[in-house]
């Protein structure tokens, strides 16, 4: 029997929505470019943020106010088939509600890239953007079992600013990289959706791992996704 390219049945696109939680399209945007200059061959990136809710997410009423509309994006775009979700903002907004409704993997960039700085063996700096995200962070350091080898600290500048790459936001940001370097962080985790895309670069600049969670984020999706796959679930 002759065979033809083309013959071959190609496997079908693996899906991935990552959605913002906040409705800044600067940030969404960049979320976008980040995850699909990552992705592999076959996977499809596909990037959104709710039509409603805070612009940026940096109280408890931003975070109620953002699951809510999360959900709701979920909820819609399920029927769509996609491989898995992430969710990314440093925070686990909507997460174990995205897990039940939807059986698919599901993660933040705060679980992906705090397990990945864990695994590097030593302590570990979490920079983020605003003071109020330190709370939340810790927590979610101890809800991970990590909190003893992670040390959080924060710009003091806001999730739209930081987003912008303002002179003072660069300045803060580069100062706390070279703190953490001589306090002895074996890896630095980059805090907050806005920072989407400066791993590699601060990576380099400081001589240490950077993360921002994004590959985190996808190798965890697809990771987890590949034995669903299989079964065909």
């Amino acid at each position: 029997m002759t065979h033809y390219p083309g013959d071959a049945t190609q496997p079908a696109p693996v899906r991935v929505l990552a959605i913002n939680p906040n409705t800044n399209p600067t940030v969404t945007q960049r979320v976008r470019e980040v995850l699909q200059a990552q992705a592999p061959p076959g996977v499809i990136i596909e990037a959104e943020s709710p039509h409603q809710g805070p612009r940026a997410v940096e109280s408890g009423q931003d975070k109620t106010r953002a699951a809510s509309h999360v959900m709701a994006l979920i909820e819609s775009r399920m029927a769509q088939g996609y491989a898995g979700y992430i969710l990314a903002c440093f925070d686990d907004i909507a997460v174990a509600e995205a897990r039940a409704l939807t059986g698919a993997p599901v993660v933040s960039l705060a679980e992906a890239g705090i397990r990945r700085a864990d695994a590097t063996g030593g302590p570990f700096t979490v920079i983020t953007t605003f003071e109020g995200a330190v709370a939340t962070i810790e927590s979610l350091c101890e809800s991970y079992d990590v909190k003893e080898r992670c040390r959080v600290v924060a710009t003091g500048i806001g999730v739209s600013e930081t987003a912008a790459r303002t002179t003072l936001a660069e300045t803060r940001l580069a100062s706390l990289c070279e703190g953490a370097r001589a306090e002895g962080a074996r890896a630095i985790v980059l805090g907050s959706g806005a920072f989407a895309g400066r791993g590699a670069q601060l990576t380099r600049r400081h001589g240490l791992p950077v993360m921002d969670g994004f590959a985190e984020a996808l190798a965890f999706v697809l990771r987890q996704a590949e034995p669903m796959r299989a079964r065909g679930t």
